[in-house]
């Protein structure tokens, strides 16, 4: 066992604080990690607050990794220390069921082992990010490019391929019509992702003041969705519209905004139902659909995308000590667009 800092949450609702652990030793498949940034993710707040249940303590978020690989086991072929690597919300699959074996380790049948918070193989508490080092095993570790801007790179781990995976999967291309609902840390990375694409991209927002945001980030039209006339205006509009919004809401006029065969991703998770006459799916043969974050072979095409197209997060760098502050600054939506930590600062 090798001795780490991280900042942990102790018990529920409890403020994060220093906490000495310990890492395992490297064994023949894995990779040491130093971590040098790591983002900060809305689930992170409600993990510490328990508010999904079953909460871990002491717990140390964190899954929107990046660092400098600093050992690997014997039998490690594809990292060397020395490499950038990165580490996202998972850490381990039970890697023999039909979904870990087309790649989709989000959706095992047996459960993914979450980087933190989660149970692994070993039966100890996975510990995550908000840390100075980590070991995983080299199937979940993935290459990042020198181009890039580390700490800009750590929210895709999360934010990134959470809103990469749906695009990826209904075929977002050149000329499409996307819409992306919710301007935040996930919506932001839409934006920049359907227009490096070549998508036709409009933010649908309650906030007119978001307008000049969205256009910096790349969208090329903005819709109040208050203002009546403008909501006529998209009508049978969008061939997808990607909804990382996560307040109640009646679905009803943005679903209308869909072509026929078109498709509203949800990514964003309400704490109730959303509501949705069923006639405006069947009127226009539309879907509704769902989207969890992307498998290790679509994080790593995400990530050389980025790299070849010189996309990355806005983020706010912020030191260790500063987490707590931030936690309440981000649940007021008070971040352009995500918090990443600088882990040289723990």
């Amino acid at each position: 066992m090798t001795a780490a800092k991280g900042y942990a949450a102790h018990t529920v609702n409890a403020p994060l604080a220093p906490f000495d652990f310990e890492r395992r030793d490297v064994g023949p498949h894995d990779v040491r990690i130093e971590i040098m940034f790591c983002g900060v993710c809305h689930s992170d707040v409600h993990q510490v607050r328990d508010e999904w249940g079953g909460s871990i303590f002491p717990m140390v978020p964190g899954h929107e990794i990046v660092g400098r690989v600093t050992e690997v086991g014997a039998h490690v072929k594809g990292f060397k220390a020395g490499d950038l690597a990165g580490v996202g919300c998972m850490v381990d699959s039970c890697q023999h069921c039909a979904e870990c074996n087309d790649g989709l380790e989000q959706y095992c049948d047996n459960g993914f082992t979450g980087t933190y918070n989660a149970i692994g193989k070993d039966g100890q508490p996975t510990y995550g990010g908000y840390s100075n080092s980590i070991v995983v095993t080299e199937k979940f570790v993935l290459h990042v490019s020198e181009k890039l801007d580390l700490a800009r790179v750590a929210p895709l781990l999360c934010a990134g391929i959470t809103t990469w995976s749906p695009l990826r999967q209904w075929n977002a291309k050149k000329g499409d019509r996307v819409a992306v609902m919710g301007l935040g840390g996930l919506g932001h990375m839409a934006v920049k992702f359907a227009a490096a694409m070549g998508c036709e991209v409009t933010v649908l927002s309650t906030s007119p003041s978001k307008e000049e945001d969205a256009k910096a980030l790349g969208a090329h039209k903005f819709v109040v969705t208050k203002d009546p006339e403008a909501m006529k205006g998209i009508s049978n509009y969008f061939d997808l519209i990607i909804n990382t919004v996560s307040a109640p809401m009646d679905l009803t006029p943005y679903v209308a905004s869909l072509r026929l065969d078109g498709t509203m991703v949800l990514l964003g998770v309400p704490p109730e139902a959303p509501q949705l006459h069923a006639f405006n799916l069947i009127a226009k043969r539309r879907r509704i659909a769902g989207s969890l974050i992307g498998g290790i072979q679509e994080t790593q095409e995400m990530l050389d995308f980025c790299a070849e197209h010189n996309v990355m997060s806005d983020v706010e760098v912020i030191r260790m000590d500063y987490i707590n502050e931030a936690y309440e600054r981000m649940m007021k939506s008070d971040v352009k667009y995500r918090f990443v930590i600088d882990l040289a600062t723990i």
